[in-house]
């Protein structure tokens, strides 16, 4: 069967506007990394170890499968459809991932393979839900999902996660590396609303909007482009070992990137 690729997905700039309930509200531009992807696809059940009945899924997880983003995607695509035709699928097929982005580390890895699960199944079962449909069950599943739903290669995210809005610019060449340090997105989080909260206003987030991801950076060192890192770097003091000038945060981290040369 066809491979579907997953990309991953740096945040050039994450700024917090607000806080809802227990979310905090962002604008953050997202773009995709394309030179760093997982791969999914589905494969007959009798191929793996799978027992009767059982979701599976193949490939390198740290997590048990019912925590894996991808079965989350499953249940949440069922609720919403209520397709017969998916269970079927699903009895018959497991889902394998070749995981090439790493965990905890800010690039979007489970959601985006979430994103893919959700296309794939759409496809290849005619379930005929538009891409906003898939967004907002996406989004079940997690925050960044529906970024990567829609495909795009640049957007500005807002809201909790849900507003993607296509920015219109070159897709940027892209370096990341991802230090051994597993970091909790909830806890960075708190730790920010706790010592750091200080959310820009409506004129800035408006800014940030409309200006490129190349001028975002060149006008914004690593801790004011993404208010997560000075956070993740109290948290997190080993983080400190890793940065080098130059990169930025992606995130809540672990991951550092940088814009490669040929792309200025």
């Amino acid at each position: 069967m066809k491979k579907y690729r997953a990309y991953a997905k740096v945040n050039i700039f994450l700024k917090i506007t607000g806080s809802r309930d227990n979310y905090h509200e962002i604008i953050s531009r997202f773009m995709k990394v394309k030179n760093l992807y997982d791969e999914l696809e589905f494969i007959l059940k009798e191929e793996t170890d799978a027992k009767e009945g059982e979701f599976k899924i193949v490939g390198s997880f740290a997590c048990a499968t019912e925590q894996n983003t991808i079965y989350k995607a499953y249940f949440a695509l069922k609720e919403a459809t209520n397709s017969q035709s998916l269970e079927n699928l699903m009895k018959k097929y497991a889902i394998k991932v070749s995981k090439n982005i790493p965990a905890f580390a800010g690039l979007g890895g489970g959601s985006s393979d979430a994103a893919t699960f959700l296309k794939m199944c759409n496809s290849v079962l005619d379930l005929g839900l538009s891409l906003n449909e898939l967004a907002a069950i996406g989004l079940k599943v997690g925050a960044d999902v529906p970024f990567f739903i829609y495909g795009y290669d640049s957007a500005n995210v807002s809201g909790i996660g849900e507003v993607v809005e296509e920015f219109n610019e070159e897709l940027l060449n892209i370096e990341t590396y991802t230090p051994q340090v597993e970091i909790s997105t909830p806890r960075v989080y708190t730790v920010y609303r706790e010592d750091f909260y200080n959310p820009i206003d409506g004129f800035k987030t408006d800014e940030l909007k409309h200006t490129s991801s190349i001028e975002a950076l060149k006008s914004m060192s690593a801790d004011e482009a993404n208010d997560l890192f000075k956070p993740a770097l109290q948290e997190y003091p080993g983080l400190k070992d890793y940065y080098k000038s130059g990169y930025y945060f992606s995130g809540s981290g672990s991951s550092f990137f940088k814009i490669l040369e040929d792309s200025v």
